[in-house]
């Protein structure tokens, strides 16, 4: 059997979708919420999945997005049908990531961002 590894990327939907071998992590989502903190920081070096999680966090979260039910229905957080009924796709999110800004220079990296 061939495993696909998911090498570079970091868009939740695409590797759930595409059959990528990942690590169930979806229940950070219940730990985030029931947190209760103002601010969560999560210092890990690159390549530790941080993108990736926060990209769980909006397909699950946001409010905008087609209800993606089926994305999450036979992971981890799915199984909590009370949990994702109460806040699954019930949030506006605002997600900027950082991963591509590879500038120098402030005005280079803010233009980047834009």
């Amino acid at each position: 059997m061939k495993y696909k590894l998911p090498v570079g990327v970091s868009d939740f939907r695409e590797i759930v979708r595409d059959g990528y071998v990942f690590t169930d992590k979806t229940l950070l989502i219940k730990e985030v919420l029931e947190d209760g903190a103002k601010v969560i920081l999560i210092t890990r070096p690159r390549r530790f999945g941080k993108t990736l999680n926060l990209s769980m966090l909006y397909y699950f979260l946001e409010n905008s997005q087609p209800k993606d039910e089926d994305l999450f229905e036979k992971l981890n957080i799915g199984q909590d049908k009370a949990f994702c009924e109460e806040h699954q796709n019930q949030y506006p999110v605002i997600f900027i990531s950082f991963k591509d800004v590879k500038k120098s220079r402030y005005k280079g990296a803010y233009a980047n961002i834009l």
